[in-house]
């Protein structure tokens, strides 16, 4: 088939995708009451194509922005006659027909891959109106700043810290630990965001699952204090059990991310433990309802001074860690497991930054189990000193299984190379 007819088809199915939806929206409109349906938007794909393609064949590009302002004007003033006829002041049909026209003439003239993903992206833009005006709605101004200051953190700060390390162990890198400390609070955001979406309505199972992503720590004391207030502890305790393995597989995450060879280390154990933890909190659930109070909301991850104080602390383990770690890795194990008791992600960051450095992968992958269990440790003494006994008994009891699982899985099966990454 002639590579110009197939570019020309693939211009006519993007504005045919992008017409299926504008169709749809505005099905039950009488025919001809609108400036642009399916037909249109498919001919204006191929449009664009077919002005691309003449202007390739005399090599002449100001065809084809002579095509696209002629377009432009034409689809415009039909647009604003119907806009006024409606009341209407959206100039989506607009801007929608322009992206079918170019991404129609790029197509033809250009990367076809990014044509056929543009259009993709754009029909599913326009299908997402509803939704995203609904998330808007529910949007408040603490999100919507989050937002503008994960913008600001990784396009106007990121780029201007320096990208090596500024003290003689290689443990303070700015670039990098600023990197780290956006890509720990933009996970952790995620799961502020899902509490704000079900929390406090899909009660403690959910929210405190939601909330784990955030702190687990902070959803074992809301939940040892509903305990204490006279709640039932099993399935609360089951909820802070859930909370524990979400934990543990949001730091398994943070591993994937920045060195998934650990995992070859350390996977299996992690995965031992997560399992126990789910099953322990599986049992415990099924000793009664579970409550439908949510509980209070987690913190806010990007909030400025939370934000500088992760950092602040972070770059300083870091650096005790590199110097701790100079002609003897059992120091940056130290280090991690007493970090890990109080903060899991700077444990856990600070020891995969020495990977290679001067630390191998099987210190490393010590590290971050010992830094997981006196995090796990951390939390039961959090449940222990809040809850009734019958609230942190059995979380003790799934803490010291999980522990003693993933320390036999550790111990007896054998560490393998993570695909495609160096040891």
């Amino acid at each position: 088939m002639d590579p110009l007819i197939a570019r020309l088809g693939l211009a006519l199915a993007i504005g045919l995708l992008v017409g299926l939806e504008r169709g749809w929206r505005e099905r039950d409109a009488p025919d001809g009451a609108r400036t642009a349906g399916i037909r249109t938007y498919a001919i204006t794909g191929l449009l664009g194509g077919l002005f691309a393609a003449l202007a390739k064949s005399v090599a002449a590009p100001s065809v084809l922005i002579a095509g696209l302002l002629a377009f432009t004007a034409v689809f415009a003033w039909y647009k604003s006659r119907e806009a006024i006829q409606d009341a209407d002041f959206s100039v989506t049909g607009v801007v929608a027909a322009l992206g079918v026209f170019v991404l129609g003439a790029l197509a033809v003239a250009g990367d076809h891959r990014a044509a056929a993903a543009g259009g993709t992206a754009l029909a599913v833009l326009l299908a997402s109106r509803d939704l995203l005006h609904g998330l808007l709605r529910r949007l408040s101004w603490i999100e919507l700043r989050a937002a503008l200051v994960l913008a600001v953190m990784t396009a106007i700060i990121l780029p201007l810290l320096p990208a090596q390390a500024i003290d003689p162990w290689g443990g303070f890198n700015p670039q990098q630990i600023w990197l780290f400390t956006v890509l720990t609070a933009a996970i952790s955001f995620l799961g502020y965001i899902a509490v704000r979406l079900f929390g406090t309505t899909r009660g403690v199972l959910v929210g405190g699952l939601a909330g784990a992503v955030v702190s687990s720590t902070a959803v074992t004391l809301a939940l040892a204090r509903t305990a204490t207030a006279g709640g039932n502890p099993w399935p609360l305790a089951g909820a802070a059990t859930l909370a524990a393995a979400v934990s543990v597989l949001r730091v398994a995450g943070i591993v994937a991310i920045v060195s998934p060879s650990v995992l070859g280390v350390a996977g299996l154990a992690i995965l031992a433990a997560v399992l126990t933890f789910v099953m322990c909190g599986g049992v415990f659930l099924s000793r009664g309802a579970v409550p439908t109070d949510a509980g209070q909301m987690p913190r806010n991850p990007f909030e400025l001074w939370a934000l500088l104080a992760f950092a602040i602390l972070f770059a300083v383990v870091s650096t005790i860690s590199a110097a701790v770690s100079v002609g003897n890795t059992g120091g940056m194990v130290v280090t991690s497991a007493i970090t890990g008791t109080f903060d899991i992600d700077v444990a856990v960051l600070s020891a995969l930054r020495l990977l290679g450095v001067s630390a191998d992968r099987e210190t490393v992958g010590h590290a971050v189990l010992l830094a997981l269990t006196t995090n796990a440790a951390g939390r039961l003494v959090v449940a222990a000193g809040t809850g009734p006994v019958r609230f942190w008994l059995p979380i003790a009891v799934a803490t010291i299984t999980a522990v003693g699982l993933g320390f036999l899985v550790f111990a007896t099966l054998p560490h393998f190379d993570w695909p495609g990454t160096p040891s």
